[in-house]
């Protein structure tokens, strides 16, 4: 795996840890290049960040800053380790579980402002659920126009995703499916359910 553009572009990164299931390079390039200039001074929330090559990537192409997410210590180190070969520091790693990351007041940028970019990539076999309870979560940390990075199997349907955060396009790579969904300022918000 190697950061495909930016700063940092070309860099390899770190072997993948046992039992992460990286996004390939073909689907990462496929993503940024459909989310374009949003990439361009957002802040960045990389949820399940796995070798961290989500937000890395994002880090590379001008993100402002990034929070990245996982609760395995070899990811952890693995996405540290990424951060030093490419020499991106905007970047702060929490390992914790998803759903306790969410619940946590201070998670969301400095500024107050939200995120305004969030990849979620969930293992494949994460209960429906769970995933819908972690994009229910997701909304007290989104910046107003925000875009959310949904992967999925390609198996998988689109029921996770509450009705009112609106999918506005799904790429194909192999067996990986991503939905770019974007939240929809004039919803009412709905009230985070606690058991997340």
């Amino acid at each position: 795996m190697r950061v495909i553009a930016g700063s940092a572009r070309g860099v390899r990164l770190a072997p993948v840890p046992s039992g992460t299931r990286p996004v390939s390079d073909r689907a990462r390039e496929g993503i940024f290049s459909s989310l374009g200039d949003l990439v361009v001074g957002a802040g960045v929330l990389d949820l399940y960040a796995g070798t961290g090559a989500m937000g890395i990537e994002a880090l590379s192409r001008g993100a402002a800053h990034a929070v990245l997410v996982d609760h395995g210590e070899p990811a952890a180190r693995t996405i540290r380790e990424n951060l030093k070969r490419t020499g991106l520091g905007a970047a702060q790693v929490r390992r914790e579980d998803v759903r306790a990351a969410l619940r946590r007041l201070d998670l969301g940028p400095s500024e107050g402002g939200g995120f305004d970019l969030v990849f979620v990539d969930p293992p494949y076999a994460t209960d429906p659920v769970v995933l819908t309870g972690v994009l229910e979560a997701l909304r007290v940390h989104l910046a107003k126009n925000a875009t959310i990075v949904l992967t999925r199997p390609r198996k998988s349907s689109t029921d996770v995703i509450p009705v009112d955060l609106p999918v506005a396009k799904t790429l194909g790579y192999g067996d990986t499916l991503a939905h770019l969904i974007r939240k929809d300022p004039s919803a009412r918000k709905r009230s985070v359910p606690g058991n997340i």
